[in-house]
Order: C-alpha cells, then structure tokens, then sequence
C-alpha cells in the first residue's frame, strides 16, 4: 500500500523500468548495498530507484546494467532510450500549478492502463462529465480556489476524457450509484445536459456503465468510491486507487486488490446490467 499524499508522479515507464532493475538486480544475486557500491551512493538510492520515486539518471542506469551483467551494447542503448522517455514529463506536468502529485499518479495510471474498473457514488466519474457539470463539481470541492485554478482543473479533466477515443482505448467499467444521478448539480439543465452525456457514452464500444439502483439494496463497496487498473505489461501489478479529502492511497498487494475485484464483481451481479442502463438513464432524463 502507498500513501500519496507525499509521493510523487512517476510515469508509468518508470515504474516499469524501476521494477526492471530490481529484476536484474535480483537475479545478479546482488543486495541493494552491492548496488550501491557500484555507483558509490546509499543503499537508499537504489531502492528509490527501483521503486521510481526518483527520476532514473543515465550514467546511474548504464553502469547499474554492467554491474547486473548486461553488456550488450543494443540492449544497453534500449534500455537507456526507454529511461530517457520515462525521464521525459507527461503532459499533465504543465499543469503541476493546480495538480498535487498524488493526483498527477493517478493520471499517468489512468493514461497507461488497458482497463479500468471503478464504482462511484458521489458523483458521475471525471471521464464522462461534460465540461459543465465537472466545473461545478470542481468548485465545490475547491472552495478556496480562484476561478482560474478551477478552469485550469476543469482543463485537466477534459483533455484526460482524449483516452476514451484514441487508438487502442483501455476498457472503461464503471458502477454509479442511483444517488449520483438525482444529486441535483448546476440544476435541471446542467443535470440533463450530463445524463444525455452519459447515453451517448453507452454507445462507445470501450463503455461499459452500470447503475447500483436505490431498490437494489446494500451492496459490498457502500464505504466508497475506488478505481482498479489493469496494466497490459507484466511487470505491472493491478493497482487500486482510493481517494479523499488530503490525498489518496494505492493498493497493489494482490490480497488487497483481490477484495476490491471481489466486491466490484459481487457489484456488477447486482446492479442492473449494463443493457438496461440506457433505459435508466433515459426514465431519469425525463423526470429531471
């Protein structure tokens, strides 16, 4: 388990590569001492490296592979291009003014998972808000914020709503509760605008959208809203993300993750299925 609220916003690369080292560190049958010797720095160094909490140095990466055995020279260079792209911002940096770092991770999570699974029952999930309801949702949860810091987040969560049609898109699984839908929001107009948003993202093949329904009773996720990513490499476990008011919390011990899958799949039993779902949406639209 991590806490965010004091990590910083690796890109997922980096975690990939971090975790790289370790592998090749480990089966060199080397310590993180051994490690650090090599490089004449703290054992501390190499740790962080690993677990991408610092940015991967060049020179540190190229003599760590010599020191693991790796001396093929085109290995070595691949090894090196993907560090210095992992190295590389992503494009959330140039927001990091309104961002905090625990939330930058989730984005650079987000951008790279193949699938993500979350249950929401605050609010209609950043993805699909159109660009009204997000700045009012916005706005109540900065109250302190100027109306420039807002619209710069509002920003943010537009350009993240790109991945649901790009190339190659992550599957998008997402349980609402019935009560997000009725918490009136920027009033009926604002409220109506954003359901139809939702109906239209039903027709995305990548969109599967289920509603937890009032008559549908208690159900195993009531403490919460969280997200599950699906990453496509290996090297990557399942990660869950768990927010509140000061930061957030990720989970990615498989005992963990595994309560989190369990309860969102006893969910998706539950709630309606997601053929009804426009049907739903559509009875709502005409009581809103």
């Amino acid at each position: 388990m991590t806490d965010a609220r004091t990590a910083g916003a690796p890109t997922v690369l980096r975690v990939v590569l971090g975790k790289r080292l370790q592998d090749l560190r480990e089966k060199a049958g080397l310590t993180f001492e051994d490690a650090g010797r090599a490089l004449d720095v703290t054992h501390a160094t190499i740790r962080r490296m690993e677990k991408a909490e610092v940015g991967l140095k060049i020179p540190y990466v190229e003599k760590l592979l010599h020191t693991y055995g790796v001396v093929d020279p085109a290995e070595v260079e691949a090894f090196v291009a993907l560090a210095r792209e992992a190295n590389r911002p992503g494009w959330w940096h140039r927001y990091r003014d309104v961002l905090p770092d625990w939330f930058s991770a989730f984005v650079s999570i987000e951008g790279e998972a193949s699938v993500i699974r979350a249950y929401e029952p605050h609010y209609i999930p950043g993805l699909l808000q159109t660009e009204d309801y997000a700045r009012e949702v916005l706005r109540a949860g900065r109250p302190r914020a100027s109306a420039e810091e807002v619209e710069r987040v509002v920003a943010v969560r537009l350009e993240r709503q790109a991945l649901l049609t790009r190339q190659n898109a992550p599957l998008v699984w997402i349980v609402i509760d019935e009560t997000v839908l009725r918490r009136p929001i920027g009033g009926p107009e604002l409220m109506r605008a954003q359901i139809t948003r939702l109906i239209e993202s039903c027709s995305l093949p990548q969109v599967r959208l289920q509603i937890m329904r009032f008559s549908d009773g208690p159900h195993p996720a009531m403490y919460g809203p969280f997200h599950i990513f699906r990453f496509q490499t290996d090297e990557l476990p399942d990660v869950v993300y768990s927010e509140n008011l000061v930061g957030s919390v990720y989970f990615d011990d498989r005992d963990d993750v595994s309560a989190f899958l369990e309860a969102l799949d006893r969910m998706c039993a539950q709630a309606a299925p997601a053929q009804r779902t426009e049907e739903i949406l559509r009875d709502i639209l005409r009581e809103t």
